[in-house]
């Protein structure tokens, strides 16, 4: 890990934790015991009412429905000493479901897996990507989906995908220049040729929330993604901040310094994708005559990566930046090199505890993101 110094904070939750208006209540209820079994395992009902501020009448009453749903079990009396019958615990059935996680961020294969509720790699399937676009890549994710839903033995909860472009709310991939996609319907075409409950985000922000979810992150964090494309996922207070136009965290196609640069996929030149994409990266590297120029290489890709975070931090205040991508490429003079741009370009007292590190989750940081974008639409829960 580089970083300009360590840092605390303390929340995880991507949840709200307070109960609301009536017209809502039992479905944000619901999910509020679910969030509560899912974050502490095993409970009793009267716990859960106290954990939860809701009533146990209400709780009990949440609980039998979601037994009879098969999303909570009970695992039998607790063992203690307290006086009195001995309170049954509840769980979430953690084993009940399946997830289907897909990431479509490498060049050069698509990447699925099966997962538990808990976020644990079942099963994966991969397909080849390089070269792939349009129809015809839609159709590999459609094939992909099938083939590990036919694999899966249990039911399957939903179907998470995180695709590079810019996603609307809707699961529609308004722009993604690498695929020559320009408003893909892509979660109602999955959802129509599937049959599953589909959600689609782009792959910077699942990223953003497996770190959060299962990684190390524990409050603001800002995931810059580095593969097929480059791009950002942001978690602010908890909560996933994807912009007035589903925009935020679109860094690869921002122009970093004043020189011409090389030209992006996008028609521009000088874009942090072009200098800072795993492909161009790799070309660049195989090009290289020499150790030397291989770490000129590394180093000025990192510098575009530096310059590009500054303001991103200076705006925001940011405590860390997480970088997820291959560890052949970004440990090394290219995180180095990102670290020390960012810190001579702000303030030292300002933003001198910046933590700047790989992720720790590797390269199924953006599957295990589809997990928690699954749990979070289907269940509730993070």
């Amino acid at each position: 890990m580089t970083s300009v110094s360590a840092r605390t904070t303390e929340g995880r939750a991507l949840r709200p934790t307070a109960k609301v208006l009536p017209e809502h209540a039992r479905e944000h209820n619901r999910a509020l015991v679910l969030q509560t079994l899912y974050s502490a395992g095993a409970l009793s009902r009267a716990d859960v009412a106290r954990e939860t501020g809701l009533t146990r009448v209400t709780v009990s009453d949440l609980v039998a429905g979601l037994i009879a749903d098969g999303l909570v079990v009970e695992r039998g009396q607790r063992e203690g000493v307290r006086p009195g019958k001995p309170a049954t615990l509840i769980d979430i059935a953690r084993d009940s479901h399946q997830i289907i996680g897909i990431d479509l961020s490498d060049h050069a294969s698509i990447r699925g897996a099966l997962l538990d509720l808990d976020g644990g790699i079942t099963a994966r399937l991969d397909a080849p990507f390089a070269g792939v676009d349009g129809d015809e890549a839609t159709q590999r994710v459609v094939d992909l989906v099938l083939a590990l839903a036919q694999a899966a033995t249990r039911p399957i909860l939903g179907v998470g995908i995180g695709t590079p472009g810019v996603v609307d709310s809707d699961g529609t991939v308004l722009t993604a220049p690498n695929l020559r996609w320009e408003r893909e319907p892509l979660r109602r075409i999955l959802a129509e040729r599937t049959g599953l409950a589909i959600v689609v985000a782009n792959d910077a922000n699942a990223a953003a929330l497996a770190e959060h979810g299962f990684g190390e992150a524990t409050g603001d964090t800002l995931v810059v993604t580095i593969g097929h494309g480059v791009g950002a996922g942001l978690v602010l207070h908890g909560i996933a901040v994807t912009g007035s136009r589903s925009a935020a965290g679109e860094i690869g196609h921002v122009t970093v310094g004043t020189d011409t640069g090389p030209l992006c996929a996008c028609g521009k030149h000088g874009c942090l994708e072009a200098w800072l994409a795993v492909p161009r990266v790799e070309a660049a590297l195989a090009a290289a005559a020499s150790d030397a120029e291989r770490t000129a290489v590394l180093t000025e890709a990192g510098n575009r990566l530096g310059i590009a975070l500054a303001p991103v931090v200076a705006a925001l205040d940011l405590p860390e930046i997480v970088l997820a991508g291959p560890a052949g490429l970004i440990d090394g003079p290219l995180i180095a090199a990102a670290a020390d741009t960012l810190r001579a370009r702000t303030l030292p007292d300002s933003h001198g505890h910046v933590v700047l590190r790989r992720s720790g989750l590797g390269p199924d940081i953006i599957i295990r993101g589809a997990a928690v974008m699954v749990l979070s639409a289907r269940l509730g829960v993070s």
